[in-house]
């Protein structure tokens, strides 16, 4: 199969290296030429546009930072729907909005080609690896030609239903790790201003109750203070937003997502949009004169899983 990726940033850079780096033959499109050339320099061929990528390809994933974005490269002035056809997939990798995902995927499918959602969670570390997994909305028959590449792409990968279903699971999952990340800053914060020892915290959560992925990984990093978790607060923002916006739409009366807004909201205020989403526990580093730092923890997250096929779960 003759693949298009059109979006190298921290995702999906790391996506499309695993394309790449097991023989699939990739075409790449980025706004940073020196992404782009950095990937040509490893095998991969150079896109001209999205047009042209989906006209040289069998499939085209896009994995972009807003539905604004993924729009303008479908829709857009020499987006990829102008070369859908009959047997052309897109597969959409961002974490976007499951009505925009429809409302595009209506438009590929009336030129005849496939549509699917296809977000990934376990975070950068994984993706680079090929071991993160993939939630892949979308028909049955669509699924499974596209399942060889996405077993390159992840470890385990979900069949969640109809186009757009991915999608919603995405930002619900996003919403819990961004709910789990405040309260472990809480957590941290309150454990070395009562006197505990941070390591000693780090491995009672680890192995209590209270454990979680994200205590694993991010806990980590922010107790090494590089908080280099490789994802952003506008992000942060963006895919909680998202979720807001599907309660509102299915009627439900959320109470804590709204404070996880508006806390990421100040965050981005203080420290920028760019900032590390671990950094929001300066905010209350900075209200209690508490530095969270032990010795011992990692500077960046390292995948040890070996790379292995993928298989549906």
């Amino acid at each position: 199969m003759r693949v298009g990726f059109i979006g190298l940033g921290n995702v999906g850079g790391k996506l499309a290296g695993s394309l790449v780096r097991n023989g699939i033959d990739t075409t790449v499109l980025d706004l940073d030429d020196a992404r782009v050339a950095e990937f040509v320099g490893r095998g991969a061929k150079r896109g001209e546009s999205p047009a042209a990528i989906m006209a040289a390809c069998d499939a085209v994933i896009t994995c972009l930072p807003s539905p604004a974005a993924s729009a303008a490269v479908v829709e857009g002035t020499d987006g990829i729907l102008g070369a859908v056809e009959a047997g052309k997939i897109w597969m959409e990798m961002s974490t976007t909005d499951a009505a925009e995902v429809r409302r595009l995927g209506e438009l590929v499918a009336a030129r005849g080609g496939a549509a699917v959602d296809c977000p990934v969670s376990g975070g950068c570390h994984r993706a680079a690896t090929g071991n993160i997994s993939i939630f892949a909305g979308c028909d049955r028959e669509t699924f499974e030609r596209i399942l060889p590449l996405l077993t390159v792409l992840g470890r385990r990968v979900l069949h969640t239903g109809p186009l757009g279903s991915a999608s919603i699971l995405k930002v619900m999952t996003n919403y819990l790790a961004t709910a789990n990340l405040l309260t472990l800053c809480e957590a941290l914060v309150t454990m070395k201003a009562a006197g505990v020892d941070l390591a000693t915290t780090y491995e009672a959560i680890r192995i209590s109750s209270g454990n979680s992925f994200v205590h694993e990984t991010e806990s980590q990093l922010i107790l090494n203070g590089s908080r280099k978790i490789d994802f952003t607060m506008d992000l942060v923002k963006k895919d909680i937003g998202l979720f807001q916006e599907l309660a509102e739409r299915a009627g439900v009366p959320l109470e804590i997502n709204p404070l996880l807004i508006e806390i990421f909201e100040d965050g981005i205020s203080r420290y920028g949009a760019r900032a590390q989403s671990d950094d929001i526990i300066r905010r209350l580093e900075e209200a209690t004169g508490i530095s969270v730092i032990a010795d011992g923890f990692p500077s960046e997250l390292v995948d040890d899983e070996p790379e292995a096929p993928g298989h549906e779960v």
